[in-house]
C-alpha cells in the first residue's frame, strides 16, 4: 500500500515543488486541491464533448460553450497534471510557468475560466463541469489568503486605540476628550452613536 501512495504522490509531485518556499498551507490541502483539479478537467472535458454532441438539435450556443469547457479543462489538466499531457512538450513549459505565478493568479484563472461556458450553455453538464472548476479556483483563493492568524494576534489586531470620551474605565490612560491607549487587551469601548447627534451644532 504504501509503494501506490509513493507513486501517486511522486506523479502529484513537480520539480518547483522542493524549491518553493513553504507557504504554510498543509500538504493534504496542496495534494488534495491538486486531485480536485484534475477531476474537474477530466468532467470538464468529458461534459464539454456531450455539449459538443448538441450539434444534432442545430444548438450552437452548446456546441461552443462544449468547445470553450474542452478547452478549459484541457488548461486545467495541463497546469495541474502535466503527466498526463506528455505528448505535448509545451505542456511542461505550461505546468513551470503556472508554478512560479502566485496562488492568486491561479485561482483568478480558474474561476475566470469557467463562466464563458455556463453563460453560452446553462446546462447540468456546463454548470457541473465548469462548477468544478470553480471550485478548484476558489479552493486555490483560499489558499493564497493563508492560515488564520492565532487568538493572541487576532486579540491585538482587535484591541482599541480609538479615541473614546469615556473619563474613569479602568486599565486606560489619557484625559477626557483626547485619546486613549489600553493597557488591558480585554477591555472594549463602545461608543454611543447617538452621542453625536446634536452636538456642537
Amino acid at each position: 500500500m504504501a509503494g501506490i501512495a509513493e507513486k501517486f504522490t511522486s506523479l502529484l509531485a513537480r520539480p518547483s515543488d522542493e524549491t518553493a518556499p513553504p507557504d504554510g498551507a498543509p500538504w493534504y490541502l496542496k495534494y488534495g486541491v491538486r486531485v480536485l483539479g484534475i477531476v474537474a478537467a477530466f468532467f470538464a472535458m468529458l461534459f464539454g464533448l456531450w455539449n459538443c454532441l448538441s450539434i444534432i438539435f442545430f444548438s450552437v450556443g452548446c456546441l461552443v460553450s462544449g468547445v470553450l469547457q474542452i478547452f478549459a479543462g484541457f488548461i486545467v489538466m495541463a497546469v495541474e497534471a502535466p503527466f498526463c499531457c506528455m505528448f505535448l512538450e509545451h505542456a511542461q513549459v505550461i505546468a513551470r510557468k503556472a508554478d512560479e505565478r502566485p496562488m492568486w493568479n491561479r485561482a483568478a484563472l480558474y474561476c475566470i475560466i469557467a463562466i464563458p461556458p455556463v453563460i453560452f450553455c446553462p446546462g447540468l453538464g456546463s454548470i457541473f463541469g465548469c462548477g468544478l472548476i470553480f471550485a478548484t479556483g476558489v479552493v486555490y483563493g483560499m489558499m493564497s489568503i493563508g492560515k488564520k492568524g492565532t487568538r493572541e494576534d487576532m486579540a491585538a489586531v482587535a484591541s482599541p486605540t480609538g479615541t473614546g470620551m469615556q473619563p474613569g474605565m479602568e486599565g486606560m490612560q489619557g484625559m477626557p476628550g483626547q485619546p486613549m491607549q489600553t493597557t488591558d487587551q480585554h477591555v472594549t469601548l463602545m461608543e454611543d452613536p447617538d452621542s453625536f447627534i446634536g452636538g456642537d451644532a
